[in-house]
C-alpha cells in the first residue's frame, strides 16, 4: 500500500474520532443537543472527502493506464446493473438472517442515523453522497485493493466487509454488510472503475433517506389510509 493510502486511511480514522471533540465543540457554542450529531457529520465529512479526493488526485491522473479498464459504456451499464444487484443482494442477506438466525429485520445504526437526519435534513447529503464516496474510497479502493493483490476476491472481500461492518458497530446484520460488500467489491473487480460502486452505494443510502426522511410522513400516510380502506372494504363486506 503505497503512502497516499495511508494518509487516506488516517484521514477517515480522524473523521471518526472527531465526533467527541466536535460535539462539545459545538455544545459549548449553544448548538441544539438533537442537532450536533447532524452538523457535525456534515462539516467533519465533508472537510474529509476534501483531503482524500486531495490525495487521490495522482490516481485520477493516471487512471488511463489501469489495464482492462471499462469503457464509459460499460461502467454505466455496470452501474445500473450495480444498483438492483446491491438491492437484491440486501433483501436476500436480510431473509436468510430472519430465516436462519431470527434476526429482525431493522438496524439500531440505521435508525440512528435517520433520527439525526430528520433533526438536520441537510445531513441527507452525507447519508446519500458523501458517506458513500468515502466508504468505497476506504473499503473498497484502498482496504480490498490492497488484500486482493495479496489474496483472493473472498477473503479479500470478506475481510474489507468485516472491517466495513465493525466501523458501523452493527455486528448482528454481518451477513447484509458481507453481502453488499461483495457486491461493490465485484462490481469495482469488473469495471477496474471505483465509481461504479459508489454509483450503487449512493442509490442504495439514497432510497434509504428518501423512504425513511423526505417522504416518511407521506408514506405513512398512505399506509393510514390504505388500512382505513381495507377495513371499510372488510366491514361492507361483512354487512
Amino acid at each position: 500500500m503505497n503512502k497516499r493510502y495511508w494518509w487516506i486511511l488516517i484521514t477517515y480514522a480522524l473523521i471518526q474520532l472527531s465526533a467527541f471533540p466536535g460535539m462539545i465543540l459545538l455544545r459549548n457554542m449553544g448548538v441544539s443537543q438533537d442537532r450536533i450529531p447532524g452538523i457535525w457529520s456534515m462539516i467533519s465529512f465533508s472537510i474529509g472527502l476534501t483531503i482524500v479526493l486531495l490525495l487521490l488526485i495522482p490516481d485520477m491522473r493516471n487512471r488511463h493506464l489501469t489495464r482492462d479498464r471499462s469503457s464509459r459504456g460499460e461502467a454505466i451499464r455496470w452501474s445500473i446493473i450495480g444498483v438492483f444487484m446491491v438491492f437484491a443482494a440486501q433483501y436476500i442477506a436480510a431473509f436468510l438472517e430472519m430465516t436462519l438466525f431470527g434476526i429482525e429485520p431493522g438496524s439500531e445504526n440505521t435508525e440512528t442515523i435517520v433520527e439525526f437526519a430528520r433533526a438536520v435534513p441537510s445531513f441527507i447529503i452525507v447519508i446519500s453522497v458523501l458517506g458513500p464516496i468515502l466508504e468505497e474510497i476506504i473499503f473498497r479502493l484502498v482496504i480490498f485493493g490492497a488484500l486482493y493483490k495479496r489474496f483472493n476476491f473472498w477473503i479479500a472481500g470478506f475481510v474489507s466487509s468485516l472491517i466495513f461492518a465493525a466501523v458501523h458497530f452493527d455486528f448482528t446484520h454481518l451477513l447484509i454488510y458481507t453481502a453488499m460488500g461483495f457486491v461493490f467489491a465485484f462490481l469495482y473487480v469488473k469495471t477496474k472503475r471505483i465509481l461504479v460502486p459508489i454509483v450503487a452505494h449512493v442509490a442504495l443510502n439514497l432510497f434509504v433517506a428518501l423512504v425513511n426522511v423526505v417522504f416518511y410522513d407521506d408514506l405513512m400516510n398512505l399506509q393510514r389510509q390504505l388500512e382505513e380502506m381495507s377495513m371499510s372494504m372488510f366491514i361492507g363486506g361483512l354487512l
